[in-house]
């Protein structure tokens, strides 16, 4: 377990920031009280963010003919529906709903070639809400297998995060399992499959990034 290159610079500001307000506390205010829980607390927020940022070691799988979860959570969402961004027919979507004791890396479900990429501005709406996989802040990237078949991730800003971060860029060749982005504080992250795709979890079932088969082929 390691710290992600994304979290970096936000714990060392905090830290500067934290250790600066409570020295400043400990010499202006008499009062040991409030020294002490203001302590408590900046270690506490200051572990938080530390844990929020950790990264997992895992092994790397990989196979042609399965989908694997692109983020750890809980599969909110199973089914069908019209996807109108870049196929505009029916497909199966799956949801996973990260929540802020989830690590918040996003992985790559699939090897392929990036066939679409783009990034929505848009509203800050709960997550959990079916809304939110159109109108909230978001990226779209389309990846297709060396069999032409092609998934469609969504990463997607929640009432919490403020700042998608997508590593996909069209034309590139990428790995299963490999890093897709990171979403900061509290997300999720819709698929999108063919339908007749042979999904393998159910709604409220935990999924563990890398790890857990989403669906086969």
């Amino acid at each position: 377990m390691t710290i992600h290159k994304e979290g970096r610079l936000i714990i060392a500001i905090f830290f500067v920031v934290l250790t600066a307000i409570n020295l400043l506390a400990f010499y202006f205010i008499s009062n040991p009280i409030v020294t002490w829980v203001l302590g408590m607390t900046s270690f506490l927020f200051f572990l938080f963010t530390v844990r929020f940022f950790r990264k997992p070691t895992r092994a790397l799988i990989t196979d042609e003919n399965t989908v694997y979860a692109p983020a750890d959570g809980t599969v909110m969402v199973i089914e069908e529906t019209i996807e109108g961004e870049f196929f505009k027919d029916k497909r199966i979507q799956v949801s996973i709903f990260m929540s802020v004791w989830n690590i918040h890396i996003n992985w790559f479900p699939i090897a392929g070639i990036i066939k679409y990429f783009k990034y929505h501005p848009g509203k800050f709406l709960l997550a959990r809400l079916p809304k939110s996989s159109s109108e909230n802040e978001r990226t779209s990237v389309v990846i297709e297998d060396k069999n032409k078949r092609q998934i469609l991730v969504r990463q997607i800003a929640g009432i919490v995060a403020r700042r998608i971060i997508c590593y996909a860029k069209e034309g590139n060749e990428v790995k299963q399992n490999t890093e897709l982005g990171f979403i900061r504080f509290g997300s999720r992250v819709d698929l999108f499959f063919p339908v007749g795709t042979k999904i393998q979890v159910s709604i409220g079932q935990k999924t563990k990034g890398t790890q857990t088969v989403i669906a086969t082929y």
